[in-house]
């Protein structure tokens, strides 16, 4: 057997391609950015061509740093930015729009429609989601309804969905010669459309939608050695290397984390923040504005699920301060910026720049900075942005323990966020519990290998895959009960500022 795995990690700022040994290690990678498209307030688009030509260079361009070829992958996995939309023609290949990104608000009178007819309380029973603009159907539902011709040409069987893990993996198998047009049954349930217990397509949820089932993509096992078929030998690797892998980006760091028991939890932070919490074979409901979604499938076994909360703007807040204020010139610039104020002087900072997701799920909110007296200043507001990262994911903690009746002993974390070790000071003052970072921060990826390695046996099992786990770095909480309550009361009353703002039909 070959030595390494590989994974493609298609997120929504960047593509990358990492090579992990057997140890878990990182052997080599290579990463690209893609274009931001917002043409009006409120949407978010990607090009799916620019992606896929990015996944092409990132394969062929991280094998040749690492000195490998393409024969010595004994698998790829591939895990993506969930819920962001393409469809596209599958006779040649071309999207008939540009991907609706995961952040985009367009769909909100269709949230709203939903929610007002009743049909809200049936996609929460079946899918375990609110209607919302973050998830899949609603996006596919604007397409059709939008965009000249591809109503007729779904009904006519030339019109494909997916996330972007199936248009890399239909491109990756062929594209327009036999390409695979499939997914994996973590993707499938941030759709809107796919029943929790069946883990199939739900025929009066895609009635909702108005939309044709012929456009879906086959739902499979996360980790399955034949499902996805094998790279073509006319695509970027010129060899046949099996894909055998595939999951949500979050639920990829779940596995990379291996948080493989029930009570087990990490926290991504990226361009937004998402909090799971593995919750077994149980489907747990949520009462308290978390998501019920799919954490795994390994092979045959049963499907284990988990509690989400997503939270829409973190990181992309840190990128807002460098590319929109321009008080800073990089991301790391936050934290030094942020260092040169004890507090946040009274100041607190709401980004919600789409909306509030979990566990508010308020498309009428907007982001709001308030407290603000003459006293503050750039440090100040670095500060507020840092410490909205942590309160936001002190809300979805909250929400979670009301839900499980699990009370976090320590959080893992992973993700660009965590390499601001202030970030992560103030995350574990803010929950009053340690927070634990390991040496392959890069977990997304980590755990799309893993899934595909596991599919082959280049890993035994998941038992196996725990050894290679090690921590980094642990922070240990600072602030007095006082305080983190204080802090906490702030932060509430600023959430209250923002809502209410925008008219949602």
């Amino acid at each position: 057997m070959a030595d390494f795995v590989g994974a493609v990690d298609q997120g929504t700022t960047s593509t990358r391609f990492m090579i992990f040994d057997h140890a878990g290690n990182e052997v080599a990678k290579h990463q690209l950015e893609h274009a931001q498209i917002l043409p009006r307030s409120g949407w978010v688009e990607h090009d799916p061509v620019e992606i896929w030509e990015r996944t092409n260079s990132v394969m062929q361009n991280a094998l040749r740093h690492g000195n490998l070829s393409p024969e010595d992958l004994a698998a790829i996995g591939i895990t993506n930015q969930r819920e962001t939309t393409v469809v596209w023609d599958p006779r040649n290949g071309r999207p008939y729009y540009n991907a609706i990104v995961w952040q985009d608000t367009r769909t909100d009178s269709i949230a709203a429609a939903l929610e007002r007819s009743g049909q809200g309380d049936v996609i929460r029973r079946k899918a375990g989601l609110p209607p919302a603009t973050y998830f899949s159907g609603g996006k596919i539902q604007w397409i059709l309804e939008n965009v000249d011709g591809v109503r007729e040409a779904a009904e006519q069987g030339h019109a494909l969905f997916g996330n972007t893990d199936s248009w890399v993996l239909w491109n990756l198998t062929g594209g327009p010669d036999g390409g695979i047009h499939a997914t994996d049954v973590t993707n499938a349930s941030r759709t809107m459309l796919m029943d929790l217990e069946t883990l199939d397509w739900d025929d009066e949820l895609l009635g909702f939608f108005g939309i044709p089932r012929a456009m879906l993509p086959s739902i499979n096992s996360s980790s399955h050695r034949e499902a996805y078929g094998v790279t073509r030998t006319s695509r970027p690797l010129r060899a046949a290397i099996p894909i055998t892998g595939v999951l949500g980006d979050q639920q990829a760091a779940t596995v990379g984390q291996v948080c493989y028991a029930p009570g087990e939890a990490k926290n991504t932070y990226g361009t937004g923040n998402f909090l799971v919490l593995n919750t077994g074979t149980e489907l747990v409901r949520s009462q308290h504005g978390l998501l019920t979604t799919v954490a795994y499938r390994f092979g045959d076994e049963p499907a284990v699920y988990a509690l989400e909360g997503s939270i829409a703007v973190t990181g992309s807040a840190v990128q807002w301060l460098r590319d929109q204020m321009k008080i800073i010139s990089t991301a790391a610039e936050s934290e030094t910026l942020a260092r040169t104020v004890e507090d946040n002087g009274g100041m607190y900072f709401v980004p919600a720049f789409s909306g509030l997701f979990a566990p508010y799920w308020r498309s009428d909110a907007r982001g709001a900075i308030v407290g603000l007296a003459r006293y503050n200043d750039n440090g100040h507001l670095a500060r507020a942005t840092l410490e909205s990262i942590c309160y936001q994911s002190r809300d979805v903690v909250e929400a979670m323990e009301q839900d499980s009746g699990v009370h976090l002993d320590v959080l893992k974390v992973d993700g660009g966020v965590t390499a601001n070790d202030l970030c992560m000071q103030i995350q574990a003052d803010v929950l009053g519990v340690p927070v634990s970072r390991p040496v392959v921060a890069e977990t997304t990826a980590l755990g799309a290998a893993y899934a595909a390695g596991l599919a082959i046996g280049f890993w035994r099992d998941t038992d196996e895959l725990r050894t290679h786990w090690q921590e980094s770095e642990r922070w240990q909480p600072q602030w007095s009960d006082e305080q983190r309550a204080e802090g906490y009361a702030g932060w509430k009353k600023a959430v209250e500022r923002t809502l209410d703002w925008a008219q949602v039909d």
